[in-house]
């Protein structure tokens, strides 16, 4: 398929690296994808998910949260907040060069960010979130060894997935401010909340809050065997390919 390198500009004035997966027979709607925190755009299971969706004649927009990848900006000045933004600058974008998104999809931390972000964008039509935690804070259990650091001096140096990261305080004031329940209830969208059984990251009770919270019309989709990161490219197909089918007729 077709891929279109990009940069935009987030609300800061900073590049904002991104790529744009096109189908090869013309474009039914565009989708807007969001990856997992401190992950990027060329991830195997985004790259895998817009590949399936371009089968179905959707084209996706996947890039880098500040910071991350090919975007510029500190990591350690960004947020849950700021991520947020970036999904809007990203969706102002996509508006202003090629058509307004129909479709959100975001990944764990990614997927609580669209679930806000869609309050925001009025020309979306449905969303979808894969393995996302009920609330953005769950990622703290990431940062547990550091956080007495953090509080005591503003920041710590981390590693996560093995890459060395500095969280601020700022970073958990912000998770900690988030009121996801009364969010969900209030995106009034079509909602589709995929997620593994056996997903040892984000447990699938967090699936269940999601949905719970949620208005009609809502679905739920089993990843079954899945890990988190949907490393198995056919999973990342399975879920691709799902979510294209249940998605069309809402973009029609």
């Amino acid at each position: 398929m077709p891929i279109e390198r990009l940069f935009f500009n987030n609300t800061n004035g900073e590049k904002i690296g991104a790529r744009l997966d096109t189908p090869n027979d013309g474009i039914k709607a565009y989708a807007l994808f969001a990856h997992c925190f401190t992950c990027h755009k060329n991830l195997n299971a985004v790259k895998n998910i817009s590949s399936a969706l371009n089968q179905s004649g959707i084209a996706v927009l996947r890039f880098d949260f500040t910071g991350l990848g090919e975007s510029e900006g500190d990591f350690a000045d960004t947020n849950f907040s700021s991520n947020v933004d970036d999904l809007i600058s990203a969706a102002s974008f996509l508006e202003a060069e090629y058509e307004a998104p129909k479709l959100l999809i975001g990944h764990s931390l990614g997927g609580a960010a669209v679930l806000m972000a869609a309050t925001q964008l009025p020309r979306v039509q449905a969303v979808v979130t894969i393995g996302a935690p009920c609330n953005p804070d769950h990622v703290t259990h990431m940062l547990q060894s550091s956080i007495p650091e953090i509080e005591a001096q503003g920041k710590a140096d981390v590693v996560l997935a093995g890459r060395p990261f500095t969280i601020k305080k700022q970073f958990l004031d912000d998770l900690a401010e988030q009121k996801m329940t009364e969010v969900i209830r209030s995106i009034k969208r079509p909602l589709l909340v995929c997620h593994s059984p056996i997903d040892n990251t984000v447990g699938v009770d967090n699936a269940g809050h999601i949905f719970s919270s949620a208005l009609h019309p809502k679905s739920f989709l089993s990843l079954d065997t899945a890990d988190h990161l949907l490393t198995k490219a056919a999973d990342a197909r399975y879920a691709g390919g799902m979510i294209a089918a249940w998605a069309q007729p809402y973009l029609d």
